[in-house]
């Protein structure tokens, strides 16, 4: 119902694949247009996962505060559009989130939105007292996947190794969902980022309007 209020009655082929690999078990890593819809891609089968499993928590990793507010937006909205408001908290944990909130995000947020960093420095120095997130952690989604290259994404592969660690210790195996805009070696990125087989998902179904090319020589 809160889909269909937005105007979404169906999936594209590539929201299809990704739903599809991931009730295999797989981890995937989806590879299409800006604007063809890469967010429903994480969204519905996290969403699904959380209201079918009260314990279940969730972390999305963006590159910056503002693509992590965005999303804190997108899933409100689908959050009150639902005839009855779902039952999933969402919180944005960053450095300007202010030390009331963070007790309540580790104990109840079913959705925490982050970065690489605060997840270095903030969240994982401090595992015992996330272990209740921890331990029921179902998806990791990492957006804009090809912003973690060189040095940068070196640090970044290290930190989600990290991460596996700690998820592996509560007793979580989490399965990965990332999301990047057209590049050369998408799958290759993934599979160092998170060292795991990744289903690359990059035919896009989402639809495009018709394009004209015109070679104009001015006088």
């Amino acid at each position: 119902r809160s889909l269909e209020a937005k105007g979404i009655h169906s999936l594209y082929s590539h929201q299809l694949a990704v739903w599809n690999a991931l009730q295999a078990g797989e981890h995937a890593a989806v590879v299409t247009p800006t604007a063809s819809g890469k967010t429903l891609c994480y969204n519905l089968p996290v969403l699904n996962e959380l209201l079918q499993n009260e314990a279940s928590r969730a972390l999305y990793l963006f590159p910056t505060k503002a693509l992590s507010q965005d999303q804190q937006s997108e899933l409100n909205e689908l959050l009150d559009n639902a005839k009855q408001k779902l039952p999933v908290k969402v919180v944005t944990y960053d450095g300007d989130t202010p030390d009331s909130l963070r007790l309540s995000a580790r104990d109840s947020g079913r959705i925490i939105i982050s970065n690489p960093d605060m997840l270095h420095a903030g969240i994982l120095p401090n595992h015992p007292k996330w272990i209740r997130f921890f331990s029921s952690l179902k998806y990791i989604v990492i957006d804009e996947t090809h912003a973690y290259k060189g040095v940068f994404g070196s640090h970044v592969a290290n930190v989600i190794r990290r991460l596996q660690r700690i998820a592996s210790f509560y007793g979580a195996n989490p399965q990965f969902i990332l999301c990047s805009a057209t590049i050369a070696n998408p799958k290759e990125l993934a599979e160092a980022l998170i060292r795991k087989p990744v289903r690359l998902i990059d035919e896009n179904g989402a639809p495009q309007g018709n394009k004209t090319v015109v070679l104009y020589n001015p006088p």
